[in-house]
């Protein structure tokens, strides 16, 4: 009755790879799909998460629009970049509450990169062949 229930049950909170992972001043944290600056929670929604996460793989390199789409979501044809965008500027905003909206820079031309300064030491997280 007390015995230790499958982790199956539970395969929401499995966490593949590294738990944590730097963007900036941020500590993204794969098991809570939260960023916290200190001992402040940011509240980021599921894919505000998930794209910063990526963008943080590889800071400094500009990201399509497109790309992210297929990356994060599998959308391959048909994507509305407009919702990437959208999805970016409410991040900012949720950012900008801890002093940190230009963490997320653009280049006007539907491209996103995690701008850290060259003195963070942050480098691109290796990534497996063929991705």
């Amino acid at each position: 009755m007390n015995a230790p229930l499958p982790s199956a049950l539970f395969a929401g909170t499995v966490v593949t790879g590294p738990r944590f992972r730097e963007a900036g001043d941020i500590t993204l944290d794969q098991l809570h799909h939260d960023g916290r600056v200190d001992d402040v929670w940011l509240g980021l929604h599921p894919r505000e998460f998930a794209m910063l996460w990526h963008l943080a793989e590889r800071p400094g390199k500009p990201i399509a629009e497109t790309q992210l789409a297929a990356d994060l979501w599998r959308i391959r044809f048909g994507c509305e970049t407009g919702s990437i965008a959208a999805h970016i500027e409410r991040l900012r905003a949720r950012l900008e509450a801890v002093g940190l909206a230009q963490l997320i820079a653009s280049d006007g031309a539907g491209h996103y990169s995690l701008a850290v300064p060259p003195a963070s030491g942050l480098l691109p997280v290796p990534t497996p062949r063929g991705h």
